[in-house]
């Protein structure tokens, strides 16, 4: 049910913003970098600009799979083996792995989104969402991650920057 043909990621709101032919249909908070914007290889920040989803990982796998390596690894998040792996930078549930669309900006040389490996993925729901703390990636809610991903089609735009949410789409009802 691809439903979806434009996310927009917005710094300012920590949400995720998804769009059909302009119509606001969905609004998720996320977890955006903990360092702030900023496209260089190697700095840890979130990249800004027009990115489309290259490759959709994880299908058919349980809530909250542990994915490394974009890979899955037998595991299902649980807050036993949070403990038995403090400091891990869990990648759960799907990946959207992005891929910039603005040679220069995101795309190629020391600024590639896709070689840097930023996705949106799911993340412990004991993580906070709203507020930045993430190596780079977008984080969600393994429970939104799971919905999102069925409504993203391979190459969905995706706009990440620092605007706030327009007003009109503020004002959307999503329940």
């Amino acid at each position: 049910m691809s439903d979806l043909d434009l996310l927009h990621i917005s710094i300012a709101d920590q949400a995720l913003y998804g769009f059909r032919a302009g119509r606001l249909l969905l609004s998720l908070p996320v977890s955006t970098a903990f360092n702030g914007v900023g496209e260089l290889n190697g700095s840890g920040c979130t990249p800004r600009g027009l990115h489309q989803v290259r490759a959709k990982i994880g299908a058919g796998l349980p809530l909250a799979a542990v994915l490394r390596g974009r890979r899955w690894t037998g595991e299902v998040w649980s807050p036993e083996l949070h403990e038995q792996f403090p400091g891990r930078d869990w990648i759960l549930t799907r990946i959207l792995w992005l891929s910039g669309l603005e040679p220069g900006r995101n795309r190629l040389g020391e600024v590639d989104t896709f070689r840097r490996y930023i996705y949106l993925h799911g993340t412990p729901d004991t993580e906070p969402m709203g507020t930045p703390l993430s190596h780079g990636c977008i984080r969600l809610r393994n429970a939104d991650m799971l919905a999102l991903f069925e409504r993203v089609p391979p190459h969905c735009k995706v706009r990440i920057d620092e605007a706030p949410c327009p007003q009109w789409a503020a004002d959307q009802d999503f329940t």
